[in-house]
């Protein structure tokens, strides 16, 4: 059972880096991607970052793909649903999985300076809380992060060009 959840969550992760890349490619996003999968298996909602799309910081990758999902369920509690996130989540999103009630979160990158899952906050655990979410982190966990080196790096060397006209 171990081998085919490892399985099944490494294919979703590679789902949502493919969303993370497009956002990054196609609008400038931070190349995040997260994606909802139901009890069942069946992708409810895959999506990247939209917050310079669409002009909203709270178009994480994580909320806009619940927001996805709970249309597609038509329920706002997402029970028994697993979300992919390329990154761990911030305080927001973190406190948006908790309020969707999503039963686990698998996540590829740790974000040592704004998680809310494990690295800042406990989030997604809190005993204070009304609802735990099962935490499976590190999955594809190199790729993830290359991904956000990738970004950041090319950033970088574009805002040195800018800054030598």
């Amino acid at each position: 059972m171990a081998g085919a959840t490892r399985e099944a969550d490494e294919r979703w992760m590679r789902e949502a880096i493919s969303a993370a890349r497009r956002a990054a490619r196609e609008h400038d996003e931070v190349p995040v991607g997260a994606c909802v999968v139901d009890a069942g298996g069946a992708l409810l909602a895959v999506a990247g970052n939209r917050t310079r799309t669409d002009c909203d910081p709270t178009a994480h990758a994580e909320v806009v793909a619940l927001r996805e999902a709970a249309r597609r369920a038509g329920n706002f509690r997402l029970n028994g649903a697993t979300v992919y996130s390329t990154v761990e989540p911030c305080a927001m999103c973190a406190g948006a999985l908790v309020q969707a009630r999503v039963r686990r979160l698998v996540y590829g990158a740790r974000d040592e300076r704004a998680g809310a899952v494990e690295s800042i906050f406990r989030v997604c655990d809190n005993s204070s809380l009304n609802h735990r979410i099962e935490l499976t982190p590190g999955v594809l966990e190199a790729d993830c992060r290359e991904l956000m080196r990738e970004f950041f790096r090319a950033r970088r060397v574009k805002e040195g060009m800018r800054g030598e006209g």
